[in-house]
């Protein structure tokens, strides 16, 4: 059993050193919960992640090499093991395809200009991820600007670009009419001239 342990400890080592060398960690601030072997669930925040693993308080830990399933706010389900414990938690590996990789790769691309940006929190209508985030700007005297949709709900949306209108002018983001209502660091954030449906927004973005 010894054996078996160190063997153990030696391959979620080489996992550890593979991840570090492959993927850069985000820090995040993640809401979530998650199940271990046990099917107990519990609350859980994740600190940082990257596609191939993630580290997560808690107020319980597993043991090492114990598997993990957990369902992260913006990010879904994700499962792996627990390749080492932290201050208040533990981390673990992230199990994917990479085709799944990719994606928690835009994911993360994402949520980590969200931070970049300091977009304030705003639940009135759910977050969505653009399928395409770049996309072009338009003002009323026709000039148009190439920007990044890095925010997107509903009734709005957060996008890096160089230029900065003044607050209250009339845009046309993507096919979608506008105004500009606040300057950011890096970009501004508009509202939409009426509430879209998902479709209507991945469509016309």
């Amino acid at each position: 059993m010894k054996i078996a342990s160190i063997e153990t400890h030696e391959r979620l080592e080489a996992m550890r050193k593979a991840e570090r060398r492959q993927f850069q960690r985000v820090q995040v601030s993640l809401l979530g919960r998650f199940m271990l072997e046990n099917r107990t669930e519990y609350p859980c925040q994740v600190t940082d992640m990257s596609p191939g693993g993630a580290s997560l308080v808690t107020p319980i830990i597993g043991n090492i090499g114990e598997r993990v399933i957990a369902y992260i706010d913006h990010i879904g389900r994700i499962e792996g093991n627990i390749t080492r414990y932290t201050e208040g938690g533990f981390a673990m590996s992230v199990d994917a395809t990479p085709r799944k990789r990719e994606k928690l790769a835009d994911q993360l691309t994402w949520l980590a200009n969200r931070y970049i940006l300091n977009l304030p929190e705003d639940r009135r209508h759910e977050r969505i991820i653009p399928d395409n985030p770049i996309t072009d700007l338009t003002l009323d005297d026709g000039r148009t600007y190439r920007c990044q949709a890095i925010d997107v709900s509903l009734s709005g949306a957060a996008v890096v670009i160089g230029v900065k209108p003044a607050i209250g002018t009339p845009v046309t983001l993507g096919k979608m009419r506008a105004r500009v209502v606040r300057h950011l660091e890096k970009g501004i954030a508009v509202e939409f001239a009426s509430v879209q449906s998902e479709d209507s927004l991945r469509k016309n973005m």
